[in-house]
């Protein structure tokens, strides 16, 4: 791995009595603008989003480097959590996990304006129902969400090809081309096996993307490869992508030259450099939301 060690570091943990391994990566100087909350997908680690094979791939030290805490965590059933979890957790379970996991962070660490959720395919799950159940908290509000490789159709036959889920092949990659020379090797030590729970949901997520979509009352970007083959992508499938949240809260973008492990190709720093512009889009927006707040709250005389 390629991560640069002292820019990046490895600990654990407790969401509630569980333990949950993560790699952060923090600012050099002072305080975070905010919280990045990584969050991976099916059959993978943490380090996805660590630069595997070629260090312009991390989120964690481009992040790091503008100013932001990057705190990506394998999901429960994965790293640390796998001998207590060996079955993993449904999706409304392991966003209540990764939330502790995440408080437990913030005990003894600046969080600056806030966390924002930057997931991955199955990972994006997680993060959709987070931003629709996240809790009220003054100290840890949620400024917004940024998912790529996620939709609410799967492609005709795709779901219930569980070999594919977890390693290579089309639907995972795309065209070779698109990833530097020795990700293939790299991607190995990011495999898991995936927990027997993960394919519990699969054929309800259909339902479940709206229901959760209508309830988030943050901004969110969904972010598709174009070489993206786990969907279904016809012109009214996107459309509805973004229709089913609140009007204006979402957008569609297309990654152009970008296969659906987005984070490991060539197309990983444009793509991570937009999501952190984004970010920078709601931290700006949750502090104008804060200071109208603030002026519209009636001042009492003095008397």
């Amino acid at each position: 791995m390629t991560t640069d060690p002292l820019r990046t570091r490895s600990l654990v943990l407790d969401a509630d009595g569980i333990p949950l391994s993560a790699l952060v990566a923090e600012p050099e100087h002072g305080e975070p603008k905010a919280v990045i909350l990584a969050i991976h997908g099916r059959g993978m680690r943490a380090a996805y989003f660590a630069g595997p094979a070629h260090p312009d791939t991390s989120l964690l030290t481009l992040a790091a480097d503008l100013g932001y805490t990057v705190l990506a965590v394998d999901r429960p059933g994965h790293g640390a959590s796998a001998h207590r979890l060996p079955a993993g957790r449904l999706i409304a379970d392991q966003a209540a996990t990764l939330h502790a996991a995440l408080t437990d962070y913030a005990r003894a660490h600046p969080t600056g304006a806030g966390v924002q959720l930057l997931a991955h395919s199955f990972g994006g799950k997680i993060a959709l129902h987070l931003a629709a159940h996240w809790p009220h908290n003054p100290r840890l509000p949620l400024l917004g969400a940024d998912i790529n490789g996620l939709a609410q159709h799967y492609a005709p036959g795709a779901w219930d090809r569980p070999d594919d889920l977890a390693g290579g092949g089309r639907l995972n990659w795309g065209p070779l081309g698109l990833y530097p020379p020795g990700t293939f090797h790299a991607a190995r030590a990011l495999l898991t096996p995936v927990p027997a729970l993960e394919g519990r949901e699969l054929a309800t997520w259909p339902a479940r993307y709206a229901a959760l979509a209508a309830r988030v009352r943050v901004p969110v970007r969904l972010t598709i490869a174009e070489h993206e083959h786990w969907w279904r992508l016809d012109p009214a499938s996107r459309a509805a992508l973004t229709a089913a949240f609140p009007e204006g809260l979402a957008h569609l973008v297309t990654a152009r030259g970008a296969g659906h492990n987005l984070s490991l190709g060539h197309a990983a720093r444009p793509y991570h450099l937009r999501a952190l512009a984004f970010t920078d889009d709601c931290r700006t927006r949750a502090t104008q939301a804060g200071a109208q707040a603030g002026a519209a709250a009636p001042v009492l005389a003095a008397v």
